[in-house]
């Protein structure tokens, strides 16, 4: 009998080795969040909200993955929601995050299984004149705002950039910069919108002449063995 506990634990067979939140509150967006296909999300001590947010949404900043990452239903898209999440007294960001995927399996049903897959995808690197970004100072806290015609950044690192332009993208982008540390950058995408994009392709050439011109990096398109998560199964939250 204990050979048998001693394995499932191992295993990660019992239930009550996964945090949760003491109190998680779900509901149908009550607005809009203007220029954010993601929504928002905050992280205060021991409290998460997020507004506007889909289901993947939520399965990315739970693993860590990007929207291209996420195989699975139209409703891991289609509906958005309103999550405020507690937990007993002040968590890391990293325990907060593992709360969030208990979350999902209690809440919203998740059930998924991990493959490696061959995708198109983008590599964020420098332009051949060099990055133009600014170093953040070291108390500086994390910040990223879409405009209508462009974004703010502070104290974002590349990781995190590439992960955004991934899903402006839908599909893989992978940070090989090799800028370590935080960065201030903006750009905007005004002067170099003489039409509007028609497709993908054409976005993506818009996209590459702003980012090389403002802010000195670019996207070029590769394949890469990308870990993918497969959805099983997954299914609206019940108000609360």
């Amino acid at each position: 009998m204990k050979m048998l506990v001693l394995l499932m634990m191992l295993s990660g067979g019992l239930a009550s080795a996964q945090a949760t939140f003491a109190v998680a509150t779900i509901r149908p967006r009550a607005a809009q969040v203007q220029f954010e296909s993601d929504g928002e999300t905050k992280l205060l001590p021991g409290t998460l909200i997020m507004r506007d947010v889909t289901i993947a949404t939520c399965i990315k900043w739970a693993y860590g993955v990007q929207k291209a990452q996420i195989v699975g239903p139209a409703l891991l898209t289609s509906e958005h929601w309103d999550v405020t999440a507690k937990s007993d007294g002040v968590a890391s960001k990293d325990a907060m995050k593992e709360m969030m995927q208990s979350l999902l399996s209690e809440r919203f049903g998740l059930v998924f299984h991990r493959e490696k897959r061959e995708l198109k995808s983008l590599a964020l690197v420098v332009a051949k004149n060099g990055p133009r970004l600014t170093q953040a100072s070291d108390d500086e806290e994390p910040f990223r705002q879409n405009s209508a015609r462009g974004t703010v950044a502070r104290a974002l690192t590349m990781p995190a950039f590439a992960a955004f332009l991934g899903d402006v993208q839908d599909r893989p982008v992978v940070d090989k910069t090799g800028l370590t540390g935080r960065w201030d950058f903006a750009f905007d995408f005004t002067k170099y919108l003489v039409d509007e994009p028609k497709g993908i392709d054409d976005f993506l050439l818009v996209l590459n002449e702003t980012l090389e011109g403002e802010i000195g990096l670019k996207l070029v398109p590769e394949k890469d063995i990308v870990d993918v998560m497969v959805v099983d199964r997954v299914q609206k939250a019940s108000e609360n």
